[in-house]
C-alpha cells in the first residue's frame, strides 16, 4: 500500500479504533500496529503505533476522571513498576530480536484472557468482603507482576490492559470501570514513557503519528464515556473477547 487517500483512511480508522479499544479493554495496538506495517517496516510501525496511541491516553483519562479521583492509594502502589518496566522494555527492544519476547505473546494474552473469564468466580470462591483489603503478599506479586507487564509493553505492548486487568481484580479495587480508569494511568505511563525513548530512537515517522495520535484522542474520549455507561458484565466480556483475539492474531505472525 502506497501513502495515499486509502492508506491515510485505514490509519485514521485505526487509530480512532485503537484509542477506543484502549480506553474500554486494551488491545488498540492490534488496529494500529498492523494498519503501520502496510506502509512502514516493523520497528517503526511499532514506534508510530505507540506515538500514535498514547494522546488517547489523555482523552480516555478525562472520561475516567471521576473513578480515578477514589484510587489514589492503588496508583501511588502500581505507578513505579509501571514507569520502570517501560523503560526496560522498550530498551531491551533495541538490544534483542523481536522475536523474543514475541514468542511469550500469546501464552501471555491467553493467560490473562482466561484468569479475567474466571475473575467472577474466583473472587466468590475468594469471598470478595476480603478483597477490599490484599494480604501483603499479594500486593508485592501484583507488584511485581505491572513491572513484567510494563516491560512487555515497553517492548511491544498489544494487550497490556487485558494483562493488567487481569492482576488489578485482586488489589481491592471495586468495579470494572474504576479497573478500567487504573489501568488506562497505568498504560499511559508505561506507553509515555516508552515513546519518550522511541522519539530519542529516532524510530517514529511523524506524519503518520500526529494524524493517527489526533483520532486516538477522539476514540479515547468516546470510548471511556461508553465504557462508563455500559453493564459490568458487558465490558467484561468484551474485554475477554478482546483478549483472545489478539492472542489469535499473535499465533497467526509466529
Amino acid at each position: 500500500m502506497t501513502g495515499g487517500s486509502w492508506s491515510w483512511v485505514l490509519l485514521i480508522s485505526a487509530a480512532f479504533g485503537g484509542g477506543a479499544v484502549n480506553s474500554i479493554a486494551g488491545g488498540g495496538t492490534l488496529l494500529t500496529f498492523p494498519s503501520l506495517l502496510a506502509v512502514l517496516s516493523p520497528v517503526m510501525a511499532n514506534a508510530t503505533s505507540t506515538m500514535a496511541l498514547v494522546p488517547g491516553t489523555f482523552g480516555a483519562l478525562w472520561g475516567y476522571r471521576k473513578e480515578l479521583a477514589g484510587n489514589r492509594a492503588h496508583l501511588i502502589q502500581l505507578w513505579p513498576p509501571s514507569l520502570l518496566g517501560g523503560i526496560a522494555g522498550s530498551l531491551l527492544l533495541t538490544r534483542l530480536p523481536e522475536r523474543i519476547f514475541s514468542e511469550l505473546v500469546p501464552w501471555l494474552l491467553v493467560t490473562a484472557s482466561v484468569l479475567l473469564l474466571l475473575q467472577h468466580p474466583l473472587t466468590k470462591w475468594l469471598g470478595a468482603h476480603r478483597m477490599a483489603n490484599p494480604k501483603p503478599e499479594t500486593l508485592i506479586a501484583v507488584i511485581v507482576f505491572q513491572f513484567v507487564v510494563g516491560v512487555y509493553g515497553g517492548y511491544f505492548g498489544a494487550g497490556i490492559g487485558i494483562l493488567m486487568l487481569s492482576s488489578l481484580a485482586f488489589v481491592g479495587i471495586p468495579n470494572i470501570h474504576q479497573m478500567n480508569a487504573v489501568k488506562t494511568m497505568l498504560g499511559g505511563t508505561i506507553n509515555g514513557v516508552t515513546a519518550i525513548i522511541f522519539i530519542f530512537a529516532k524510530v517514529i515517522v511523524w506524519k503518520y503519528a500526529l494524524v493517527m495520535a489526533l483520532a486516538s484522542i477522539a476514540g479515547g474520549y468516546l470510548g471511556a464515556r461508553v465504557a462508563r455507561r455500559m453493564r459490568a458484565e458487558y465490558v467484561r466480556a468484551l474485554v475477554v473477547a478482546i483478549g483472545f483475539g489478539v492472542a489469535a492474531y499473535s499465533w497467526l505472525q509466529r
